[in-house]
């Protein structure tokens, strides 16, 4: 049978987005799985219609509020712990289509090795199926930046490589994308949960930094393949993207980086890249709003405690 695997997807009024994946993930030949849907506080009857589509295809989990990516996705993994002691935890982002032996490869690579804590797939652009988003990075503690791979041009802006098989090897790396994140449960037990106080955005940097200081390797897995649209769920609010994304980083630097790292980041950021970002927003986009929401992230996230920086409430 293999390890079991609970598999967690945060649902947030994105109903369509959430169906076609678990249509997906009824194709995959991994024989030892679970699926744990925790509807975020969505507005309309998203969860009655997951339950009455799906059965017991998933067990359904309805939170009363938006509790972000990372309280989301704690409360079904609290629950896969209490109820069915899976092997492994693998977050899975609702807007995303999976190959058919994508868990079977990453838990194959991941029991190779026990100190693997954490496997990454390799994510295409579900728009354009041969192109790849994601698939690793390095965490550069002086800048803030990570370096991402295929690389980002600017704010926003990726190379659109193509894959030609110049990723096909595994390796161990700083960073894999939160949207496909399989997660040791014995990491789980060592470092904890995911930090709540990112609500979204740097939560899957900080967990893979926290891991790797834990003792655990980050490993690529490129025969795991995903298709992502992402961008589906700060889309739906104008400006979110803009703001946590942001805010995040500064929560990510104030927590991980040392006070001469932290020093050289500020240097870094407002002397060069809080410019390139507003430029971005400006000229490219041309929606001064986004500009407004990306500056009261920075403004947050250098003074404001968590509790008082929230960008999302519920009306």
């Amino acid at each position: 049978m293999g390890p079991k695997v609970s598999i967690i997807i945060l649902n947030w009024n994105g109903l369509e987005d959430t169906i076609e994946c678990l249509e997906s993930l009824k194709k995959i030949t991994y024989p030892n799985y679970e699926i744990i849907v925790v509807d975020n506080g969505s507005r309309g009857n998203d969860a009655q219609v997951l339950r009455e589509r799906f059965g017991d295809h998933v067990h359904l989990i309805r939170n009363e509020k938006n509790y972000g990516f990372a309280g989301g996705n704690n409360i079904g993994m609290k629950y896969a712990l209490d109820n069915s002691s899976p092997d492994y935890f693998l977050l899975l982002n609702n807007d995303t289509i999976v190959d058919s032996s994508f868990i079977t490869e990453m838990v194959k690579v991941a029991e190779t090795d026990p100190t693997i804590g954490i496997a990454g797939a390799k994510v295409y652009y579900y728009s354009e199926p041969e192109r790849l988003q994601s698939v690793w990075a390095k965490i550069n503690l002086w800048t803030g930046q990570p370096l991402y791979t295929p690389r980002l041009v600017a704010e926003g802006i990726k190379e659109m490589e193509i894959d030609r098989g110049q990723y096909d090897s595994i390796r161990e790396v700083d960073w894999v994308t939160g949207c496909c994140f399989l997660i040791k449960k014995e990491v789980v037990e060592t470092i904890g949960l995911l930090d709540e106080g990112y609500f979204c955005y740097w939560e899957d940097t900080d967990y893979c930094i926290r891991t790797t200081r834990g003792g655990y390797k980050i490993v690529y897995v490129p025969e795991a393949k995903v298709w992502h649209k992402g961008g589906r769920t700060s889309k739906k609010i104008t400006g979110l993207g803009c703001y946590y994304g942001v805010r995040s980083r500064f929560c990510f630097m104030r927590k991980h980086a040392t006070k001469w790292q932290y020093l050289c980041f500020l240097i870094y950021f407002f002397g060069l890249y809080l410019w390139l970002a507003t430029g971005y927003y400006l000229v490219f986009h041309r929606r001064p709003r986004l500009v407004f929401s990306y500056w009261r992230g920075v403004m947050n996230g250098l003074f404001t405690s968590e509790a008082e920086a929230k960008f999302y409430s519920e009306p």
